[in-house]
C-alpha cells in the first residue's frame, strides 16, 4: 500500500491506516496522561501516534524534548494547516521543557509546486504570522527557512547516501527525482532538533495529518540507521484525521481556493464558503425532521467539531442533528457566524505580528538557549 503525501486525496478507512502501517492506536488511556489534552484529542481528531509514550514520560518527568513540524509556503494558511501549528503550539505549551521547531518548506514548493523562492518568501512571512497570531511561545521557537538551513541540508545529503530509488519509489510512489530530495530534507528536518549545536539528542513529538506518515517512516528507518554515529531518538508523532474539502471530495487542499477556509478569508467570503459546503442532510425539510441528518458524512459538522472550540455547543449540533431539530440552512448560518467571528479576531491578531514574523525569518532569530 503506497500512501502518497503529495497526492493522497482522502483516507476513507483510519483503522486499515493503522493496521498496514503499524501505527499505535490514541487510547482513551493514552489521552488521560495528557495534560489538559486540547479538542483534538478530546473528540478522536487524533487517532494514531508512534511512541507518544516517550514524549508523555518527558513531560511528567520533567525533561526536555522538542516538537517539530512546518508548512509549505504554497499558499495561505488554511484551515487543515491550522490543525498542525494548533498542536505544535500545544506540545509547546504543556511543558517547560518544550522547543518549537518550525520548518518553511520552501525547497518542497519547489520541487513540488514549481514556486520559486523569491516567491515563497512572502508567502512564508504570512504563513509565519498567523502561526504567531494562534499564540506560539518565540521565545522557545526556532523558525528557518529549508533552502537556508546549512545543517538541514548537509545531513540531507548525508543521509542520501545508501537510500535507493527502488526504496524512495516503494514509499512515496513514482515521482520525480526532485520529489525524493525534498523527501530526504524534511528527514533532516525531522531530525534537526537533535542536532548537536541545539543540545543533542532529545525525543521529538511530530505532529502530522495522516497522509504525512511516508516521511515519518522514513525518518524513523535513517535514525535508527545513523544511530552508531548520532545517538538518535526515533522521532514520535501523532497523526490527525484529514480536514475534507468543503465541497465534500478529498482533503482541504490549497489547490481548490473555494474548497477551503483560509485565516485569511473574511468573514463574508468565508460565510459563502460555508453556506455551498456539502452537508450530511436528507433531500426535503420534511425528511430531515423525520429521519434526522447525517453528521458523519456532512462536512459542516466536521468543521465545528474539529474548528469550535465549546464542546457542550458541538454535542448538541451532532444531537439536533441526528434526532431532526436542525436544519442545515440554520446550522450552516451559525457555523459562519462563529468562524467569522473568529477570523476577525485572529487578523487583528495577525497584522501585530507580521513585522515580527519577517524579521524572524530575515534575521533567523534564535533563543540564547538554543545556541548552547
Amino acid at each position: 500500500m503506497i500512501f502518497d503525501p503529495w497526492s493522497i486525496e482522502d483516507v476513507e478507512d483510519y483503522d486499515r491506516l493503522i493496521k498496514v502501517f503499524g501505527m499505535e492506536r490514541v487510547t482513551k488511556e493514552i489521552v488521560e496522561r495528557l495534560p489538559q489534552p486540547n479538542r483534538y484529542f478530546r473528540r478522536g481528531i487524533v487517532f494514531g501516534h508512534r511512541d507518544l509514550n516517550r514524549i508523555i514520560k518527558a513531560i511528567e518527568n520533567g525533561e526536555t524534548y522538542a516538537v517539530m513540524s512546518g508548512i509549505k509556503p504554497s499558499g495561505e494558511f488554511h484551515f487543515g494547516s491550522k490543525m498542525t501549528a494548533e498542536q505544535i503550539i500545544y506540545f509547546q505549551k504543556i511543558s517547560s521543557k518544550a522547543i518549537a521547531f518550525y520548518a518553511i518548506a520552501d525547497i518542497e514548493a519547489w520541487e513540488d509546486n514549481g514556486l520559486p523562492l523569491e516567491k515563497t518568501r512572502e508567502i512564508a512571512v504570512d504563513n509565519l504570522a498567523d502561526l504567531l497570531a494562534l499564540g506560539v511561545d518565540t521565545k522557545r521557537l526556532y523558525v528557518y527557512r529549508q533552502s537556508e538551513e546549512l545543517r538541514v541540508l548537509a545531513w540531507g545529503a548525508f543521509f542520501a547516501r545508501g537510500l535507493t530509488r527502488n526504496l524512495l519509489e516503494a514509499i512515496y510512489g513514482e515521482k520525480h527525482l526532485g520529489m525524493y530530495i525534498s523527501a530526504i530534507i524534511q528527514v533532516a528536518d525531522i531530525l534537526l532538533p537533535q542536532h548537536s549545536s541545539f543540545g543533542g539528542p532529545k525525543p521529538t513529538i511530530v505532529p502530522v495529518g495522516a497522509d504525512q506518515d511516508p516521511h515519518i517512516r522514513l525518518t524513523r528507518d535513517i535514525a535508527r540507521k545513523y544511530d552508531s554515529l548520532y545517538n538518535f531518538i526515533p522521532p514520535s508523532a501523532v497523526y490527525h484525521k484529514l480536514q475534507k474539502s468543503l465541497g465534500g471530495e478529498g482533503k482541504m487542499s490549497k489547490r481548490d481556493p473555494m474548497g477551503y477556509l483560509t485565516l485569511n478569508d473574511s468573514p463574508e467570503l468565508a460565510r459563502r464558503k460555508i453556506l455551498r459546503a456539502f452537508t450530511g442532510g436528507r433531500e426535503s425539510v420534511e425528511l430531515q425532521r423525520k429521519l434526522g441528518g447525517m453528521p458523519e458524512i456532512c462536512v459542516v459538522y466536521q468543521t465545528w467539531l474539529y474548528h469550535v472550540e465549546d464542546d457542550d455547543l458541538v454535542r448538541r449540533v451532532f444531537e439536533e442533528c441526528v434526532m431532526g431539530k436542525r436544519i442545515c440552512g440554520e446550522c450552516k448560518l451559525q457555523l459562519a457566524e462563529i468562524i467569522g467571528k473568529y477570523l476577525e479576531e485572529h487578523q487583528a491578531r495577525k497584522e501585530r505580528f507580521k513585522d515580527y514574523a519577517r524579521q524572524l525569518l530575515e534575521e533567523r532569530l534564535m533563543l540564547k538557549t538554543l545556541r548552547r
